[in-house]
C-alpha cells in the first residue's frame, strides 16, 4: 500500500472512510453526508497537523482515468428529488452556507467531529470520483480520520488484519446509519449545481456528477466479501531513513484483492459485518439517487 495519500490499504488507507464507504460513497453536502459516509470509512491514520489540507480551486482530472465519451445528457436526473436552491453562492464561496446546512441536518457537533468543511463540495466530488479508481488521495477526503492506528497480528510473512481494526469503523457507521437519508438526499439535490460545477472543474465538462455517483455506488456493491482472516504483507522500502510509520505500507497478500479499486478495498478492509452494514447504506442511497429507468453496468 502506498502512503496515506494513495488511500490504499494502509492505515491511511486508512480505514473509509469510505468508503465504501463508496464509502462512502459517498456524498457530501448534507445530502451526501448520509449517502457517502460509508465511502469515506477509512482506516485511521494520524494527521501531521490539526488543520485540514488545502483544497485546490480546480483540481486536475486523475491522470490515469480513461477518457470519458461525451454524454448526450444526464441519465439520473436530480430534479425530481428536490428543486435546486435558487440563490446558491458561488462554489468558491459556498463553505459557509454548506456548513450551516450540514449543521441543520446532522447537528453542528457531529459536523465538527466527523467532517472537513473547508472545500467540502470539492472534497466530496473528488472522493466519489476516485473511489472507483486505484487511488483515492486521503488529503481530499471530506471526513476526518479516526485516531486509532491500523494493526496486524501474526509473524512476519504470515500476518493478517487484526480483528480489532473493525471497531474503528463503528462510530462512523453509526453516524451514517443515523442520518435521515430522505432529508440528506433532498439537500443534495438543493445543492446539486455546486456538485455539478465541481465535477466539471475536475475535468468532465460534458459529464454529470449524479451519474458518476450512481456508477460508483454500483461498483462498490460489487466488492467481494472474503471470509476468514485477510493476509497482508509489508511493502519493502529501499532507504536508510528510519521508517516512522510502517503501518502505512501494508497491502493485501492476495493479488486479486490488492488489484481492487480504492473504494472496494475499503469495504473489504473494514470486515464482513461492517461491510454488510455499509452496503446496506449504499443500497439505500442508490435507491434514492438512481432515477434512471434502466440500471447500467457499473464501470470503474
Amino acid at each position: 500500500m502506498p502512503d496515506h495519500d494513495t488511500a490504499e490499504f494502509r492505515p491511511a488507507p486508512e480505514g473509509a472512510s469510505p468508503l465504501p464507504k463508496v464509502a462512502l460513497a459517498a456524498l457530501g453536502c448534507a445530502a451526501i453526508a448520509g449517502a457517502a459516509w460509508w465511502f469515506w470509512l477509512r482506516p485511521a491514520e494520524p494527521q501531521p497537523a490539526p488543520s485540514p489540507p488545502p483544497v485546490a480551486s480546480a483540481p486536475a482530472a486523475p491522470a490515469a482515468a480513461p477518457p470519458l465519451p461525451e454524454a448526450s445528457g444526464p441519465q439520473n436526473l436530480v430534479d425530481g428529488l428536490a428543486p435546486a436552491d435558487a440563490a446558491l453562492p458561488p462554489l468558491a464561496e459556498s463553505d459557509t452556507r454548506v456548513t450551516a446546512l450540514l449543521g441543520e441536518l446532522l447537528g453542528s457537533d457531529k459536523v465538527t467531529r466527523f467532517l472537513w468543511t473547508e472545500g467540502f463540495v470539492r472534497r466530496v466530488v473528488a472522493t466519489v470520483d476516485n473511489l472507483g479508481r486505484a487511488q483515492a488521495p486521503s488529503r481530499m477526503w471530506p471526513v476526518q480520520p479516526t485516531p486509532e492506528r491500523f494493526t496486524v497480528e501474526g509473524v512476519e510473512g504470515a500476518q493478517t488484519i487484526a480483528p480489532a481494526n473493525a471497531a474503528r469503523y463503528s462510530a462512523v457507521l453509526a453516524f451514517a446509519e443515523a442520518v435521515p437519508l430522505d432529508a440528506a438526499v433532498a439537500l443534495y439535490a438543493r445543492l446539486y449545481p455546486l456538485f455539478q460545477q465541481a465535477y466539471e472543474e475536475v475535468g468532465y465538462p460534458r459529464r454529470y456528477f449524479n451519474d458518476r455517483l450512481v456508477a460508483v455506488l454500483d461498483h462498490l456493491l460489487l466488492a467481494p466479501e472474503p471470509k476468514g482472516p485477510l493476509r497482508v504483507k509489508l511493502l519493502p522500502v529501499n532507504t536508510d531513513v528510519p521508517d516512522l510509520r510502517p503501518w502505512v505500507r501494508y497491502e493485501f497478500a492476495d493479488p486479486a484483492l490488492q488489484a481492487l479499486s480504492s473504494g472496494q478495498k475499503i469495504l473489504v478492509r473494514m470486515g464482513p459485518a461492517n461491510a454488510a452494514r455499509a452496503k446496506a447504506l449504499i443500497r439505500e442511497v442508490r435507491q434514492r439517487v438512481a432515477t434512471g429507468a434502466v440500471a447500467r453496468k457499473p464501470v470503474p
